[in-house]
C-alpha cells in the first residue's frame, strides 16, 4: 500500500476505538495519546488511552504515569504470526518507557511491553515517547497502540500493511485529534491551532522521519521506521515463497525502488548534517566560525552561500534585541561559491553593510525567523532584489537560480541569515531541502552564538583589564618607564597581575609589580582593591616595609580567599638609591650601565600578602645614572615542566641586551621569554631606566622661623632660575614659593623650613616643615586675612600637592619648562 492510498483510507470508529481496525480501514491501528507533565502526572488521556489501558479519563488525569502505563520492557515469546517478528528484541530499541517517564531521556524512544488490562487478557502494546520542550508544563508525549491489530490488518491476498499508521491523521473525523491539536499550542509553544493540526498529521505518521514541523519548534525523528521495512520484508518473503511453490517467476516489488531511494535520500541528508556539525564550531573565533559555516554547505548542498549577520554580532557586542526592521544593518561576512573566481567579489563584496526592504524574501526570513524557499528567481524578483544594490547589476548572478534563505537563530533571536543559491541546471530546492537547510542553520546559529558570546566576553575582559591597569607616563622624575601586559593564553583574558608607578615627594618615584594568585574576575577584582590601596599608602610616603605590612593587614580584612605577591621599590634620583621591600615576589633584575652586566637583586623574600603575621624587611641599593631595573610577575619566567631558575637566567640575559629605547628593551625581554611555548599565566612587566638627577639641577635652602624669610625665599628662587636660564618662570615661581614658605613658617614651631628646587622634565619646588597637618584649599572672602596662598598656587602651577613625611609634611608645585 503506498502512502497516498493509506492516507486516504476511510476511518472506522477513529482512534478512540479500543477495537482494532477492520478490513474496511486496512492499514490503520487505533492509537492512545497520553501527555505527561513535569511532575510525571498525566495531563491528557485520550479516549483511545481509556480503551487500550482500561482506565477512565477522570481517574487517569493527575495520576502518576508510571502507575498507568506499561513501563515493563519484558517481551512475550516470539510469535511467528506477528509481522514485525518481535522487533524490540531484535533491534534493541533503547530504554524502557519508565526511563522516559522519569525524564531520563532527552531524545525519542520506542518499545514494546505487555500489560494486564481489567476485563481483558494480556495486551501486547507498542509505544513511542517524544520529549517535549518549551515553557509549558508538559514534558512527554506518549503514543501507544495495540500490536494485536497488526494481525487483523492482513488482506485476503496476504499483503500486509506498509507501516503502522495512527488512525487520527488530519483527514479523519476523530474528535481526539481535534482536541490534541487545540492543546498542542500549549505543549509546543509559538504555534497556531492550524499548525498544531498539521503536526498531529505528520508527527504521528509513524514510519516517516519528521525532521521539522516548523521553523521555530522541532520534533525528533520518529524513533522507529524499521517496523515498516520489516513488514514489507516479511510480505516479500511470503510472496516469494508462494511463487516458488507454484513454480512461478519471482515477483517484482514496485515499492522497492521508491523505498530504497527514499531511505537513501534521508540517510544522505542525515549524514550531511552530521558532517556539517563536525566541520563547524572547531574554534570560538567568530571570523573562523563564519568561514567554516559557509564552506560547509558549498558545493554539496548549494552552489552559492552568502552569510549576513547583525551589526551587534559582528562587533562582538551584547545580544541583539528586538525584531529586525527595514533600518537594521546586515553585514555581509562571507560569500562562498563555485563560480569562476572574482565573479561575486565586486558585486557583493564581503564587509558591506546594508538594510533589506520589506518586499524581499530576506526581510521575510529575518522577521519571521523561518526559511523562505524560492524555487526559481524570476526576472521580476531578480529586479526587485537588484534594486537595492546601487550602481551594481546583480541580476545576472541570481535570475533563474533556485534560492533558499535560512535564518541563523539562537535563543529565538535572529542573529543573521544565509542566502543559498543553486545553478539553474541543478535541481531546485524542495521542501526536504528547506527542512535540511533549517536544521543546518539551527546548528550554525548555535555555533555562531557561542563564538559571539566568547568574542563578547573577551572584549569585556580586555576592557576590564585595561581599565584596571594604569596608564603610566613614559617619563617620571629622574627615570624613564616602559611596561607590558600579556593576558593569560589558556586561562582567560582577565587576571590578577598588575604594575604601577606613583609620584612621591622629593622627586622620588614608587615602582610596583604585584600578582594576585588565581585567575578570572575574582582575582582581577582583588587586584583592583590592592592596587588602589598601594597607591593610597604610597601617596602617604610610607616606607616600603611598612606599606607591605599595611597591605597585608588590609588583605586579611578583605578575607583569606586570595593571596598576592608584591614587589615595592622607591627610587630617589637625587640620592641615587633604591629602597625595596618584597612580599613573596620573584626578585627584580638590575642592569648596570657601566658594564652592561645584569644580576638578580638579593632581597628578603617575605611572605605573600594575605598570610598575616609575617614581618617585612627593606633594603637599600645604590644605583648609578643609566642603570635599569626590571620587575615582572612569575608568568613571564615560569614554564610548565621547567625549573624557574631557567626562566630567571633568561630574564637576566635578555634584560642586559642593548636596546635603542625602553620599549625595545621590553620587547626584547618578551620575545626571549614568551616564545618558549607553554605559557598560560598572565604577565606584567615594568622596566625603569634610572637616569638620576645631577647635583647641578638641585638647589636647597633652609629658613629660620621668621615671617620675613618669605622675602628671602622669593629672592633666592629668582636668582637660581636666572642662573638656570629660566627667567620666564621666575615671577610665578618666586610668588608661589613665597606663599608656601609663609605658610610653613606660620605652622612650624622648632625646626627650620626647607626649600628645594629641582630642574628635570619640569621645574619642581618643594617646601618642608614639621607640621603633619596637610593644607586644604579654602574659599577666602574679601575681608579674610588667610586662605589666599594655596589659591594662588592652584591657579598658577601646572600641578601641586601635599603629603606627609617622616618629620612633618611636604607641599610642592610644578611648572612646565619652556619649550616642553
Amino acid at each position: 500500500m503506498d502512502r497516498g492510498t493509506e492516507r486516504d483510507a476511510p476511518p472506522s470508529r477513529g482512534a478512540g476505538s479500543g477495537t482494532a481496525a477492520g478490513p474496511a480501514d486496512a492499514g490503520r491501528v487505533p492509537l492512545a495519546v497520553v501527555v505527561v507533565d513535569l511532575e510525571g502526572l498525566v495531563s491528557h488521556w485520550s479516549t483511545g488511552a481509556r480503551r487500550l489501558f482500561g482506565v477512565p479519563k477522570d481517574e487517569a488525569i493527575g495520576q502518576s504515569a508510571l502507575d498507568l502505563l506499561p513501563v515493563s520492557g519484558a517481551l512475550p515469546e516470539v510469535d511467528e504470526d506477528l509481522p514485525y517478528e518481535g522487533y524490540a528484541a531484535a533491534d534493541g530499541l533503547g530504554p524502557g518507557l519508565g526511563t522516559s517517564l522519569d525524564g531520563g531521556l532527552g531524545y525519542p524512544a520506542a518499545g514494546r511491553a505487555r500489560l494486564t488490562v481489567p476485563e481483558r487478557t494480556r495486551v501486547d502494546v507498542l509505544w513511542w515517547a517524544y520529549p517535549l520542550v518549551g515553557p509549558g508544563r508538559e514534558r512527554l508525549l506518549v503514543l501507544a497502540a495495540d500490536a494485536e491489530g497488526l494481525h487483523r490488518d492482513e488482506h485476503a491476498d496476504g499483503l500486509l500493511v506498509e507501516r503502522i499508521a495512527p488512525g487520527f491523521a488530519l483527514h479523519t473525523d476523530f474528535p481526539g485529534a481535534e482536541e490534541l491539536a487545540r492543546g498542542l499550542p500549549e505543549i509546543l509553544p509559538s504555534m497556531s491551532v492550524g499548525e498544531s493540526a498539521r503536526i498531529v498529521s505528520q508527527v504521528l505518521e509513524l514510519g516517516y522521519p519528521v525532521l521539522e514541523f516548523s521553523h521555530n519548534d522541532r520534533v525528533p525523528v520518529t524513533p522507529d521506521w524499521g517496523v515498516a521495512r520489516r513488514v514489507r520484508r516479511r510480505a516479500r518473503r511470503e510472496r516469494a515463497a508462494r511463487a516458488a511453490a507454484a513454480g512461478l517467476p519471482q515477483p517484482e516489488d514496485p515499492d522497492d525502488e521508491g523505498e530504497d531511494l527514499e531511505h537513501v535520500a534521508v540517510r544522505e541528508r542525515l549524514e550531511f548534517l552530521n558532517e556539517v556539525s563536525g566541520r563547524i564550531g572547531t574554534s570560538l573565533d567568530l571570523s573562523r566560525t563564519i568561514v567554516e559555516v559557509s564552506k560547509a554547505v558549498v558545493p554539496r548542498f548549494t552552489d552559492v552561500a552568502g552569510t549576513y549577520l547583525r551589526e551587534q554580532v559582528v562587533a562582538g557586542e551584547g545580544f541583539p534585541e528586538g525584531v529586525p526592521d527595514t533600518t537594521t544593518l546586515w553585514h555581509r561576512v562571507a560569500v562562498e561559491h563555485t563560480d569562476e573566481p572574482g565573479r561575486w567579489d565586486d558585486v557583493v563584496p564581503v564587509g558591506e553593510a546594508m538594510p533589506f526592504p520589506a518586499h524581499t524574501p530576506f526581510f521575510q526570513c529575518m522577521t519571521t525567523g523561518e526559511p523562505v524557499l524560492v524555487p526559481r528567481i524570476s526576472e521580476q524578483m531578480g529586479h526587485a532584489i537588484a534594486s537595492q544594490f546601487e550602481k551594481r547589476d546583480i541580476r545576472p548572478l541570481i535570475t533563474g537560480r533556485s534560492m533558499l534563505v535560512v535564518p541563523l537563530k539562537a535563543r529565538n533571536v535572529v542573529l543573521g541569515f544565509m542566502i543559498l543559491l543553486r545553478h539553474p541546471e541543478r535541481a531546485e530546492f524542495n521542501d526536504m531541502d528547506r527542512v535540511t537547510g533549517a536544521e543546518l542553520a539551527a546548528r550554525a546559529g548555535l555555533v555562531l552564538d557561542n563564538a559571539r558570546m566568547y568574542t563578547h566576553q573577551e572584549s569585556v575582559a580586555e576592557t576590564l583589564q585595561d581599565s584596571m591597569l594604569p596608564h603610566i607616563p613614559p617619563r617620571m622624575a629622574g627615570c624613564d618607564i616602559a611596561t607590558r601586559y600579556l593576558p593569560g593564553t589558556l586561562l582567560g583574558r582577565v587576571g590578577g597581575d598588575w604594575f604601577d608607578s606613583v609620584k612621591l615627594p622629593g622627586a622620588r618615584t614608587a615602582l610596583v609589580v604585584g600578582d594576585v594568585m588565581g585567575h578570572g574576575l575574582n582575582s582581577a577584582a582583588m587586584m583592583g582593591q590592592l592596587r588602589t590601596a598601594v597607591q593610597t599608602m604610597a601617596a602617604l610616603d610610607l616606607p616600603p616595609a611598612q606599606l607591605l605590612r599595611n597591605l597585608d593587614d588590609l588583605a586579611q580584612r578583605l578575607g583569606d580567599t586570595y593571596l598576592a605577591t608584591c614587589l615595592y621599590a622607591v627610587y630617589d634620583p637625587i640620592a641615587g638609591e633604591l629602597h625595596l621591600a618584597n612580599a613573596g615576589h620573584i626578585p627584580p633584575v638590575l642592569v648596570r650601565a657601566d658594564d652592561g652586566r645584569s644580576r638578580l637583586l638579593d632581597l628578603p623574600t617575605g611572605a605573600p600578602i594575605g598570610v598575616g603575621g609575617v614581618p617585612f624587611e627593606a633594603v637599600r641599593v645604590r644605583v648609578e645614572p643609566g642603570d635599569r631595573l626590571v620587575m615582572c610577575t612569575d608568568g613571564l619566567v615560569e614554564m610548565r615542566g621547567e625549573d624557574i631558575g631557567v626562566g630567571l637566567a633568561t630574564l637576566c640575559e635578555s634584560a642586559a641586551h642593548p636596546s635603542a629605547s625602553m620599549d625595545d628593551a621590553c620587547d626584547t625581554v618578551i620575545r626571549a621569554l614568551n616564545t618558549r611555548g607553554g605559557r598560560k599565566d598572565d604577565v606584567a612587566l615594568l622596566m625603569a631606566r634610572l637616569n638620576g638627577i645631577a647635583p647641578d639641577d638641585v638647589a636647597e635652602w633652609t629658613f629660620p622661623l621668621d615671617p620675613r624669610q618669605a622675602g628671602r625665599a622669593r629672592a633666592v628662587v629668582r636668582e637660581q632660575l636666572h642662573a638656570w636660564g629660566l627667567p620666564k618662570l621666575a615671577h610665578s615661581a618666586e610668588l608661589m614659593a613665597g606663599e608656601l614658605v609663609t605658610n610653613a613658617v606660620r605652622h612650624s614651631h622648632a625646626r627650620p623650613v626647607a626649600l628645594r628646587l629641582v630642574r628635570g622634565d619640569t621645574l619642581l619646588c618643594e617646601v618642608d616643615d614639621e607640621d603633619h597637618e596637610l593644607p586644604t584649599l579654602l574659599s577666602a572672602g574679601p575681608a579674610d586675612e588667610y586662605g589666599r596662598g594655596l589659591r594662588v598656587v592652584s591657579t598658577l602651577a601646572r600641578a601641586w600637592g601635599a603629603s606627609r613625611t617622616g618629620g612633618g609634611k611636604s607641599v610642592w608645585f610644578e611648572l612646565t619648562l619652556p619649550g616642553r
